[in-house]
């Protein structure tokens, strides 16, 4: 009796030896526009710190507005640029409506931008680079919340937000906001002339967890000699989120490039593919995404929305939900 109840002991103290391990993992959850899929509007990923910050990673068109009940907690909102598929110029009226192939982006959110409205909802910081701070300082100020929730984290250096370190890198893509958000006059002018404003260069982020992991998310990006020498020689980033849409941005085959000669994490989450990436669940064939599911070297994930995938320090995922 006493030797079971030895082991017993023995095999509880185990388990819960076993638990602070489990904890010091950062989950990553999509929101896209239809449970389970993969579909051409989805950008938004939610992370979340093993301190428990949350971190919304371009909300796009298919977080349902501030409402959005999987959206929860929100503490730091994250901008690559200002393009209305990141940023959010309109968006789904709730979660999973319309479809896959045509997804519903019946509400507009002009000119805040769904960024600043669920920023005002939730008192979460706008961490952004490049000259964007003051874009979203001013609509928040506009709308009654706090301009200095607008934070600037500029090439080369770097901010920490809820126990987040957050950098902003180079990505080679345009920037201009659109002049829906600016309005009156002056945004009619720009309208009628054919012209954005600018707001510098277009960014991507590179996040170190509390537990030591660092990814690398890319927004919209070509290919740059920076992925090698500055996300990987310099951050040693262990996961990344790599666009692979062609067209605006890198294609499959770039991508798969960029993630197996330059960047070399231990995993990658596919974002952007800017088609139906899957069906039921399940990749879709002939697809890009399929493409570059092939090309990659190392481990490579889909973001199926509502899915939360699970990823350790070394940036191996360790779990899926």
């Amino acid at each position: 009796m006493k030797r079971s109840i030895k082991f017993t002991a023995i095999a509880l103290i185990s388990t819960l030896a076993a638990l602070p391990a489990l904890a010091q993992n950062v989950k990553v959850t999509p929101l896209g526009g239809i449970d389970g899929e993969f579909c051409p509007q989805d950008r938004a990923l939610v992370f979340e710190d093993p301190n428990g910050t949350r971190i919304l990673y371009d909300p796009g068109r298919t977080v349902a507005g501030a409402n959005d009940p999987r959206l929860g907690k929100i503490d730091i909102i994250l901008v690559s640029h200002m393009h209305g598929d990141h940023v959010g110029n309109a968006h789904n009226k709730e979660p999973n409506s319309g479809t896959c192939a045509s997804p519903d982006v019946s509400v507009s959110a002009l000119p805040n931008t769904s960024a600043v409205e669920i920023a005002l909802a939730k008192k979460s910081k706008i961490v952004t680079g490049s000259e964007m701070p003051p874009f979203f300082a001013a609509k928040l100020k506009a709308n009654g919340g706090d301009p200095a929730n607008s934070v600037l984290a500029r090439f080369g250096g770097s901010v920490v937000v809820g126990g987040v370190r957050i950098a902003t890198v180079l990505a080679l893509h345009s920037n201009g906001v659109d002049p829906d958000y600016v309005g009156g006059d002056l945004g009619k002018a720009m309208k009628d002339a054919g012209i954005a404003g600018n707001v510098g260069d277009a960014t991507g982020y590179v996040l170190t967890f509390s537990n030591g992991l660092v990814a690398y998310l890319s927004g919209d990006t070509g290919i740059l000699a920076d992925q090698e020498r500055v996300v990987r020689d310099h951050y040693k980033a262990k996961l990344a989120v790599m666009n692979i849409g062609d067209g605006f941005t890198t294609g499959p085959a770039e991508a798969a490039y960029v993630m197996n000669e330059l960047v070399k994490p231990a995993s990658v989450i596919v974002s952007h593919a800017n088609e139906v990436g899957t069906v039921g669940g399940k990749v879709r064939p002939g697809s890009k995404t399929e493409a570059f599911l092939k090309a990659a070297k190392m481990p490579a994930l889909v973001p199926l929305s509502g899915k939360t995938m699970v990823f350790d320090a070394a940036g191996k995922a360790v779990a899926t939900d």
